[in-house]
């Protein structure tokens, strides 16, 4: 059974890292994470908005908005310190790829996503599963916003 596929801006970044080898591919998660843009300041004064995704080993903390359109378009935010490249490499890749995108498309995402990247021999499993865990808690986001 092949696994459901990917939303288009998505799948170009599961492309890119599976078309690299993979030294390669942590270079790649590391230009994610220098992209990874800072949170805006209406999130700054009220942490309490952000959840910790304690899966993770270095402290990431996000949330989103849904949008008003038909749609309800997905805004998602992501806090993780600088000092942990691996963390904020994830949530860039997330960011790009799901961020703009309609509710019904990130539910949709497959929970494999994350192994998807190629990077299961590079990174360890616990790092992997705070990538998987940060994708978790997203979709059930969306889902508690969209009820």
């Amino acid at each position: 059974m092949p696994s459901p596929a990917l939303p288009d801006q998505l799948a170009e970044i599961v492309e890119d890292f599976q078309s690299l080898e993979e030294p390669d591919r942590l270079q790649l998660l590391l230009d994610f994470s220098r992209g990874l843009p800072e949170l805006p300041e209406r999130f700054l004064e009220h942490p309490e908005l952000l959840e910790r995704v304690v899966e993770c080993q270095s402290p990431l903390f996000l949330t989103l908005e849904l949008g008003d359109d038909k749609e309800r378009t997905v805004r998602l935010f992501f806090s993780a310190p600088p000092e942990a490249p691996t963390t904020r490499g994830f949530a860039g890749v997330l960011l790009e790829g799901l961020d703009g995108l309609p509710a019904r498309a990130v539910l949709e995402v497959p929970d494999d996503m994350p192994d998807r990247l190629g990077l299961t021999r590079a990174i360890t499993p616990l790092r992997m599963r705070g990538m998987t865990a940060m994708l978790g808690r997203i979709k059930r986001k969306v889902r508690e916003a969209s009820a």
